[in-house]
């Protein structure tokens, strides 16, 4: 076990913030490029990875820098402000990669990241809200099933998937070479079209027990206090840093485009009705920001206090993230509306309005989760608990 005491808060966070900021010209140069291709191109993924971006959500331990969770929020607003595809492609990146790192103990750790510090380690893609179906064997799973949305495919080596265990039903995540899965090339959409969020499908592939570990796990076999989290709590910080980059950027872009039309014939972002929109949605997104970096102040509190999160920081996490998506939808609306044909025609406004309103449709940021939320909040189900994304009694 290489496991560590209290939260770690990496001195490196800075240096990350300036070495994403040098790639931001590099981020968007390539975005129309990334969205024909359905992935990101090769130089983007190259200097994201080499930049250390996925080894943010590596645990110290084993060589990665194993950032806080507010660390990592701020981490994928600049990625996202840049480019929304590479922001959404390297969270799911660190979320699958930095999560396995973290509770497969040393025999898969030795194989799938031996050299985290020299760049020599495994990068995880896949989904687990569907589980596949593994048959206890000798030794491990025979692993057969069909998944979705592997946001980062095209740049991942392994593969990160739920299985549930015939017999017990015992859920559990597996990690897998790539070459174990058949890809399907299905990733036709709207928004998000640069993630290379494609499905892939297996049947009958042996996966040893010790490349698994218990889906609903908090205690980690490497790093420190941020993994007691759990993999579902640890994939709310990716995309609350993806919202919040996404929506200032929007609003950015539309400051652009009020100062490029101001003063002409009938400009519509002259009048009184524009500011007072625009200063709406700055106070909503600043404040939904201000409330989620509170909720995760007092969330990176209980884990340095050494103590597991409570239901009612379990329900904030997930209800800040909710707020925070749906936040940056309403100011994206306000961009739509006020932008004029620059919302229509393709550039930056264009392609993250298309991206935001596909990454408003992820699962941790449903109806039922806000719903679920209300149930706590309210009090009608007090002794209830989180189970994923499910609230149970």
């Amino acid at each position: 076990m290489a496991v560590s005491i209290g939260l770690h808060v990496s001195p490196e966070f800075p240096a990350m913030l300036e070495r994403i900021d040098a790639l931001g010209g590099v981020l968007e140069a390539d975005a129309d490029a990334a969205e024909e291709l359905g992935r990101l191109t090769e130089d983007v993924a190259r200097a994201l990875l080499g930049a250390g971006v996925v080894g943010a959500a590596l645990p110290q331990s084993l060589g990665g820098y194993e950032f806080s969770p507010r660390q990592l929020i701020e981490t994928v607003e600049r990625i996202s402000y840049h480019d929304s595809a590479a922001g959404w492609t390297m969270m799911a990146l660190q979320l699958m990669t930095g999560t396995t790192a973290a509770y497969l103990d040393a025999v898969a750790a030795a194989d799938l990241f031996p050299d985290v510090a020299g760049g020599d380690h495994a990068l995880l893609a896949g989904h687990g809200t569907r589980p596949g179906r593994a048959v206890p064997v000798e030794g491990g799973y025979l692993v057969s099933g069909s998944w979705q949305f592997a946001s980062g495919m095209a740049h991942a080596t392994h593969i990160h998937s739920a299985i549930q265990v015939e017999g017990t039903g015992e859920l559990r995540v597996l990690a897998m070479p790539k070459s174990q899965v058949e890809l399907v090339d299905n990733w036709d959409v709207l928004g998000l079209r640069a993630t290379h969020s494609i499905d892939y499908h297996c049947a009958h592939e042996f996966v040893p027990a010790t490349h698994t570990y218990v889906a609903t796990t908090t205690h980690p076999a490497n790093g420190g206090a941020i993994y007691h989290l759990g993999l579902v709590n640890m994939s709310a910080i990716g995309h609350t840093g993806w919202a919040f980059g996404v929506g200032r950027r929007l609003l950015d872009e539309l400051k652009l485009v009020a100062a490029a039309k101001s003063g002409t014939r009938n400009a519509a972002v002259d009048t009184a009705q524009f500011h007072a929109e625009y200063a709406t949605a700055e106070a909503k997104l600043r404040s939904a920001r201000a409330w989620a970096m509170e909720v995760w102040r007092g969330i990176e509190g209980t884990l340095n206090a050494g103590e597991l999160t409570s239901t009612e920081q379990n329900t904030l996490l997930r209800l800040a993230l909710n707020h925070a998506t749906w936040t940056v939808q309403d100011v994206g609306q306000t961009v739509h509306r006020w932008a004029g044909t620059a919302a229509i025609r393709r550039g930056p406004i264009d392609r993250f309005l298309r991206d935001l309103g596909t990454g408003t449709q992820h699962i941790t940021s449903s109806p039922t989760v806000l719903q679920n939320c209300g149930k706590w909040l309210s009090g009608a189900q007090p002794r209830a608990h989180w189970e994923f994304l499910d609230l149970t009694p």
